[in-house]
């Protein structure tokens, strides 16, 4: 397993790359605008540590994070995505977004933080009993 990046939902975004890059130092790695969902995802990173990413989730219409919700998950890098989710599960975590489609799940901790999982190189083949399986909680 490798560290990805922690999301974290920003209200503003202009703000939020001011404070992170021109204040902290931080470098854009890479932006995505995602004009049909109506949001962009800009990773930052310091400047020698490329792989540290933070992700900055910047929805376009605007919302209040109340409760923790700008926090938004971890995410980590797995060989196996079927594989661990079946371990996962045998070891009675709940999988809240099944890998159905061989590449993203997502599983909470014990204090309901969210984690995701994303399969290494791509997505694997789409098999059952995952292709088939519905969400059971929210991210």
């Amino acid at each position: 397993m490798r560290y990805l990046h922690t999301m974290l939902r920003v209200t503003d975004v202009d703000a939020s790359l001011d404070f992170f890059v021109n204040k902290l130092g931080l470098v854009q790695q890479r932006r995505v605008d995602v004009e049909a969902g109506r949001f962009s995802l800009i990773f930052l990173s310091p400047k020698d540590q490329p792989d540290a990413q933070i992700e900055l989730t910047w929805n376009w219409d605007p919302e209040p994070y109340d409760g923790g919700r700008n926090f938004g998950h971890l995410a980590y890098e797995v060989d196996d995505i079927y594989a661990l989710c079946q371990k996962l599960m045998d070891e009675g975590v709940t999988i809240n977004r099944p890998p159905r489609d061989g590449h993203m799940a997502f599983v909470r901790s014990p204090d309901n933080i969210s984690v995701e999982l994303l399969q290494k190189d791509g997505a694997l083949e789409v098999k059952e009993p995952w292709a088939s399986m519905e969400n059971i909680g929210e991210w």
